[in-house]
């Protein structure tokens, strides 16, 4: 059975090809999700991060290029922008504790990312929940 992680891991994908301009990848999620073995719940979460990401994609980016500083989004790698998208969308739309919602974020750009990947993630997220109020120094709100 996936894991919340591999699940994660298949919405990153779907992104990516999202992003390369296939719109059209929408129709075959589920078939995609399937032979990665993303199945039952772990499917339906996985169905639920990319058509959330997808459907809040204008106000996702929006809050993006508010902390990527001296950095254009277009500039930043397909891969890279998979993840902000999916760890923003986490931040600004689920009750995922935004701790591990970034933690997440972090381990998936070190696995398929560049070496520079996890820390620009972790700076881009971790100033979009700071300007939210809920992380401190990268640990939960007590």
């Amino acid at each position: 059975m996936a894991t919340r992680h591999q699940a994660r891991e298949a919405v990153i994908g779907l992104l990516y090809a999202y992003d390369l301009g296939n719109p059209e990848i929408k129709k075959f999620a589920e078939d995609i999700l399937e032979e990665k073995k993303i199945r039952n719940r772990q499917r339906e979460f996985a169905l639920s991060l990319f058509n959330g990401v997808t459907d809040r994609l204008k106000e996702i980016d929006e809050e993006l290029k508010k902390h990527l500083e001296s950095w254009d989004l277009d500039r930043v790698g397909h891969i890279e922008r998979a993840i902000l998208r999916l760890g923003a969308y986490e931040l600004m739309f689920s009750e995922l504790d935004k701790a591990i919602a970034i933690n997440e974020a972090i381990e998936l750009a070190k696995k398929l990312g560049t070496d520079q990947s996890p820390k620009f993630i972790n700076g881009v997220l971790d100033a979009i929940a700071k300007k939210r109020g809920e992380v401190s120094e990268g640990k939960p709100k007590a």
